[in-house]
């Protein structure tokens, strides 16, 4: 095998049969330069052992598992991924989700091309499946954030706008930027993402959505996904991450333009409500005239009716 260029980190824990959906989402790739390393946290290793042995012989050297005795979170799981392979690009595929075949060798072009660009972003397509029987079938499609044109800083300042499946990046925005923060047990991707948008602008491989997000409404437990069954996590370390920039920032800058806006901010939803609720008002006092008129006319037109 040639030295990868691609390394595909895989994280998985008791999930054997989305893993092997998403090692065949891989072997099938079309550009054939990439290591895989299947990160199992905690896991059990013969499952995860049987379906590497069990993959086309052409493949078997470029998948490897490693396999953490007890569990030790998403972010050190992805972490020891990165320590774990060379190639000089990464990406992360999560175990329940899938690609285009034309995904890596899309990618890897469009780098190939432009050389300042720290990575690139597919645009990501929701898969919601859910289980029939022994397996799991999508019921319905849609395309994530279809609206925007470019990942932004701006825009991702809100909420995540792009999720590890679509993203594939330079090994050295880990050397830059460091690695994961692997304090966080959801959202890593989110602040990983935030360092990298801060560095410099990313670009979408196009329109067409080449990797696929696959999510399953009411799921919990092993085939939960964390944003679905993992609301409240999610809300708490989304509240630190922006907690620890802004005494950051307050440290830097001292306490002034935050009390500033803070206050600003404040007054302006107040009177942005106080006009909504006046709007209201004058909205029900037409409505009122309004009734009293078509009160008036229904009275006028049954006199007319007596009379004739």
């Amino acid at each position: 095998m040639s030295e990868p260029l691609v390394a595909i980190i895989v994280r998985t824990k008791d999930r054997p049969a989305f893993l092997a959906r998403a090692l065949e989402s891989i072997t099938a790739q079309t550009m054939p330069d990439w290591e895989c390393i299947v990160v199992n946290d905690g896991g059990d290793p013969g499952a995860v052992d049987d379906l590497l042995r069990g993959l086309p012989e052409q493949h078997r050297s470029r998948v490897r598992a490693l396999h953490h005795q007890a569990p030790r979170g998403r972010w050190v799981s992805a972490n020891a991924g990165v320590l774990a392979t060379s190639a000089p690009l990464l990406v992360l595929h999560d175990d329940d989700d899938t690609w285009h075949p034309e995904f890596l060798e899309r990618a890897v072009a469009y780098l190939d091309s432009h050389r300042g660009r720290g990575g690139v972003v597919s645009r990501i397509e929701i898969v919601w499946e859910e289980r029939r029987g022994d397996a799991y079938v999508p019921v319905r499609r849609e395309v994530f954030q279809p609206h925007l044109q470019v990942p932004t800083l701006g825009d991702t300042l809100l909420f995540n706008r792009y999720v590890p499946i679509g993203f594939v990046y330079r090994r050295s925005l880990h050397e830059e930027l460091g690695l994961y923060d692997d304090r966080l047990p959801v959202v890593g991707d989110w602040n990983f993402n935030l360092r990298v948008l801060s560095r410099g602008p990313l670009d979408y491989l196009g329109d067409t959505p080449y990797a696929y997000w696959h999510q399953r409404e009411g799921d919990k437990g092993a085939t939960g996904n964390s944003v679905i069954a993992l609301p409240g996590t999610h809300a708490k370390y989304d509240a630190l991450i922006r907690d620890e920039a802004l005494r950051e920032y307050v440290g830097e800058h001292g306490l002034g333009l935050v009390l500033y806006l803070t206050k600003f901010m404040d007054r302006r939803f107040v009177e942005v409500e106080h006009g909504i609720r006046d709007e209201i008002a004058q909205l029900r006092h037409e409505l009122s005239r309004l009734n009293v008129v078509a009160r008036g006319y229904d009275k006028l037109r049954r006199v007319v009716r007596r009379e004739r």
